[in-house]
């Protein structure tokens, strides 16, 4: 008996090759009809034919779609048949939407087939960068609106030849309908410039990068979602250059590799390492160094772990083909806090002298892309920023909302969100948000995926509660013109929202654990144990608060922080003989500096109260001459989970101690300190008290929490927050809990630290407005 089927696909089913899998399996099982994209990123399709084989056709859609599609539900709309049709075809996309939401692929590593056709002598792409099929290539970076068509994409400047027309328009051909497609001939071209902006002529730029690499050049390299930095990883000189000229000291920089057996060289990679690094989202990975580490120690000083990436462009396979080192130096092409570059004008002028060279190509990036950092903890990846490669990916929630709900995240490591029906879309990472041009990256970010998604009505803008933000600033005046409702929430709440949202939890005791967050009581938290659903939180208690003389500066210079927490436990003057013995290169002037410290203490003047983990882990760090000067986010305690990583905890007795404050159980960190003072005194070995004094911080947040679990009924912990990048806090406190019969859940889809603020806030002013 012969049917009519009318099916709305959604899910990420546009630029993924679903349209083409749709005609094949079409004809395969004797259907006809047609299949096309739609507005809201879903395909719709119209089969008639057999039932049974129409029956069949709705599995195998389920079965045996791309490898890259991600089917979330059909609907289907049975009618009696028309006979309009005389064969199957793929029409032409509809501006309209199917009333669905679906989502924009990410960008996608170059695939093998095409890796193996740009380096085949014999094929008309044979050494052509900008290669790519159905199956990779760029996505998000290159789309302005929907439907995904290459009229809508920045590939619409390079009009198709006749062969890849051909090739469009074949159905059994690997670039049918691939938006990207193109070839020496209509596609974008590479050209190589000079520092002062000179073109110099080259018939071959990317084997001329390549050797100006190996000969110690600095290389400005346009890829897929911006601009990177090239350069030599085994050349003190050269990477000392690049630090001076990008105000980046300390900085770790990530490296590429050509493949995983050059990674194998310098780093260790377990399974699920290489895994991650080889996957077609090609994520930097953050490794351990390797015992036979030939690269400089100038790309991390001070740690024991580097970042690194494999190529997922053309340009990127053929100069790393071409080169001769082990790994290059693949940085973003911006000054610290600033966006990442993309215009090739805005290279031009803002990398001369900066750079020895820049390699450049005319095909305009639409939605900039840092690559996206990953780290394995606990057999999990853990992202330290989640961007290229998952970016647009949502987040999806076990619930619907009616509102329309834009939060625009927090102050560092931003990103805004989106929550609309039940999926919350996260933007690309985004930066610091205390420098204008990142703020406006914000907008445009927030904008770009407002567009992707086809959403014109903000019900409600969520931002953090911190009154002096610019990104509070900035939700007021969104607010304002859409004409919405806005929402604080506070930080580390926010945080343990998108914990249960990752996780579809009602409710959890979670420990948040970070630099800095504005608390309900005006100071600034960071070491919290607290009660939370969705719709309200109760602080448990955490970490004592401790002075913070200056303020911010004693983020920047942590013997401040050793000074604020040793005045709970000891003299004055003894204070000042261990700042003068143990900090004293953490002042900047001196000894007046100390005694102006001291005064400050003594009066309470500008010192603010924190309850910062961070703070508590940069004091060991610079107690223990790990870092005395923070010049990059968390360099202090990255610094010491690197001093800590060889270390035994159980050789060195530091043990958490509690105490009752304002009526909260905390942690008194003031006598972890001082214990880690008389450790040294005693003369152990350093990696050890580093070890110890991780120890015993994670050891009292997880008695605390368990505690409340116990006490609330609560039978989930969960962690969120900075410090939950340290593998050996966040492994200790998950083998405490569990030890304890109770469950542990940690981000798995998005990052603990800031980037998750934003979902975390959507999610909660949904349920608090809905």
């Amino acid at each position: 008996m012969n049917a009519r089927a009318e099916i709305s696909v959604t899910g990420v089913v546009q630029g993924v090759g679903f349209r083409p899998f749709i005609y094949r399996l079409a004809l395969r099982l004797n259907l006809k009809g047609l299949v096309r994209n739609m507005g809201d990123a879903g395909v719709q399709i119209i089969v008639e034919g057999d039932r049974k084989s129409i029956e069949n056709f709705l599995k195998d859609i389920r079965i045996e779609h791309p490898p890259l599609a991600i089917v979330e539900d059909i609907k289907v709309e049975w009618k009696p048949p028309t006979g309009e049709f005389v064969t199957f075809k793929v029409e032409k996309s509809e501006i309209s939407g199917l009333g669905s939401l679906s989502s924009v692929p990410p960008d996608i590593a170059l695939c093998d087939d095409c890796l193996r056709e740009m380096l085949d002598p014999k094929d008309r792409r044979y050494l052509y960068p900008f290669i790519t099929c159905v199956n990779c290539g760029p996505r998000f970076t290159i789309i302005e609106s929907l439907p995904y068509d290459r009229p809508k994409t920045s590939m619409a400047d390079f009009p198709l030849c006749e062969k890849c027309l051909n090739e469009y328009s074949d159905p059994n051909d690997r670039r049918y309908h691939a938006e990207p497609t193109c070839c020496p001939v209509c596609g974008p071209t590479l050209e190589l410039y000079s520092s002062n902006g000179e073109k110099i002529d080259s018939k071959d730029p990317a084997r001329e990068v390549a050797g100006l690499l190996d000969g110690g050049f600095i290389v400005a390299i346009k890829g897929i979602g911006g601009i990177h930095i090239a350069a030599k990883t085994t050349d003190d000189e050269v990477i000392a250059r690049l630090r001076k000229n990008f105000n980046r000291p300390y900085q770790p920089f990530a490296v590429m590799a050509k493949n995983l057996e050059a990674v194998k060289k310098f780093a260790k990679v377990n399974e699920i390492e290489a895994s991650l690094i080889t996957s077609h989202r090609r994520p930097i990975v953050v490794l351990q160094r390797s015992e036979n580490f030939m690269l400089s120690e100038l790309i991390g000083p001070g740690l024991d772990s580097i970042g690194v990436m494999l190529p997922y462009s053309g340009i990127h396979h053929l100069i790393l083909n071409y080169c001769r080192g082990p790994a290059y130096i693949m940085t973003s092409a911006n000054l610290p806090g600033l966006p990442m570059i993309i215009k090739n004008e805005e290279a031009l002028q803002k990398l001369r002298g900066l750079v020895d060279y820049l390699l450049l190509h005319n095909r305009r990036i639409v939605n900039r892309c840092d690559d996206s950092v990953v780290k394995v903890i606990e057999s999990s990846t853990t992202f330290l920023r989640r961007s290229r490669g998952y970016t647009p990916d949502p987040l999806p929630l076990k619930f619907k909302s009616r509102l329309n709900v834009l939060a625009v995240g927090a102050e560092l490591n931003n990103t805004a969100s989106l929550l609309t029906d039940n999926k919350c879309f996260i933007t690309q990472h985004v930066g610091d948000t205390t420098k204008i041009e990142t703020l406006e990256y914000l907008q445009s970010a927030i904008t770009a995926l407002m567009r992707l998604l086809n959403i014109e009505r903000i019900d409600l803008v969520a931002h953090d509660l911190h009154p002096n933000y610019a990104t509070t600033r900035l939700a007021f005046k969104l607010a304002k013109e859409f004409g919405a409702e806005t929402l604080g929430v506070q930080h580390h709440y926010a945080h343990l929202c998108s914990l249960m949202a990752e996780h579809g939890l009602d409710e959890i005791v979670g420990i948040a654990a970070d630099g800095v967050g504005y608390g309900q009581d005006g100071t600034a938290w960071g070491g919290e144990v607290i009660l939370a659903d969705m719709n309200s939180f109760k602080r448990l208690g955490g970490l004592m608060k401790q002075r913070m003389p200056g303020g911010d500066l004693a983020a920047q210079f942590p013997a401040r922080m050793v000074a604020g927490m040793l005045w709970e436990i000891f003299e004055p003057d003894e204070i000042r003989a261990l700042l003068e013995g143990l900090c004293f290169d953490g002042f900047r002037h001196g000894k007046l500096e100390i005694d102006v410290l001291i005064h400050q203490l003594d009066k309470n003047i500008n010192v603010p109260l924190t309850s910062s983990c961070g703070r508590v882990l940069d004091a060991v760090a610079c107690v223990l001459g790990v870092c005395n000067f923070r010049t990059y986010e968390g360099e202090p305690a990255i610094k010491l989970e690197a001093a800590a990583n060889e270390g035994k905890a159980d050789l060195v007795k530091i043990r958490p101690s509690f105490k009752s404050v304002d009526g909260f159980e905390v942690v008194d960190t003031s006598r972890v300190l001082g214990d880690v003072i008389e450790a040294l005194r005693s003369n152990l070995p350093r990696k050890h008290i580093a070890a110890a004094a991780q120890e015993a911080v994670a050891k009292g947040l997880a008695d605390l929490a368990i505690e409340a679990a116990e006490k609330e009924g609560i039978k989930v912990i969960g962690a969120s927050g900075g410090v939950f990048y340290n593998r050996a806090i966040t492994s200790s406190i998950k083998k405490s809990v569990e030890r304890a019969g109770l469950a542990f859940v940690m981000h798995r889809v998005l990052p603990p630290g800031d980037g998750c603020i934003s979902a975390g806030q959507a999610v909660h002013a949904s349920h608090r407005c809905d």
